[in-house]
């Protein structure tokens, strides 16, 4: 009876996610958003920081005013105080 029991919840358990995945699916396809609009609203504000923390130091780095050690020095005031909520000194 026990082998029963456990056959049975790996089963419903298996078909529950099958069900939230195609759930999940379906409802990006009704609501007409593309993946990446799903993908940004996933991503937590920290890594949302982050991101606009390489962004900034991308463009830094494609404009070539500043050296690479400066840039990185931007990248990483960037992400210690603005991301962390701390302030300098």
């Amino acid at each position: 009876m026990k082998c029963d029991k456990r056959w049975l919840f790996a089963v419903v358990s298996l078909l529950s996610l099958a069900l939230l995945t195609l759930g999940f699916g379906s409802l990006n396809a009704r609501a007409g958003e593309p993946a990446s609009w799903t993908l940004a609203a996933a991503q937590t504000p920290k890594q949302q920081c982050i991101n606009s923390c390489r962004a900034r130091y991308r463009d830094c780095r494609h404009l070539k005013q500043l050296s690479s050690y400066e840039c990185r020095g931007i990248y990483q005031d960037c992400t210690r105080y603005s991301c962390t909520g701390l302030g300098p000194g």
